[in-house]
């Protein structure tokens, strides 16, 4: 089970990396905001991560994934991408995936209280 997910969290990763270099990327459904989905974005890495990786602590997800998100700024930053590296989407990356690592937390106790 554990190598879906590491697939999974790897695909994501390059969808999301992707997805960033794109001079304009496509438009989602309902056109959530852009906070939103780098919110949802890194959510779902942390999860993916944490799935994939059960060995990995908290942290050396939240940090490899602060990292990840960092390189995504800077890379936008490149002339030849033709977009704008953002701190306020940094933060958002950090953030999600602090909601990602808790909300699983908590759905893990609650399945082990049951």
């Amino acid at each position: 089970m554990f190598r879906l997910f590491q697939a999974l969290f790897w695909a994501a990763i390059l969808f999301a990396f992707v997805m960033a270099m794109l001079p304009q990327p496509p438009a989602m459904p309902g056109t959530p905001s852009d906070k939103l989905q780098h919110l949802a974005a890194f959510f779902t890495l942390a999860v993916l991560a944490r799935l994939g990786f059960p060995d990995r602590i908290h942290l050396q997800v939240l940090g490899g994934l602060a990292l990840f998100g960092a390189l995504i700024e800077f890379s936008q930053m490149l002339p030849i991408v033709g977009r704008d590296g953002d701190v306020g989407d940094w933060l958002a990356d950090v953030a999600g995936a602090t909601l990602g690592l808790l909300a699983l937390g908590a759905g893990r106790r609650l399945l082990a209280r049951s």
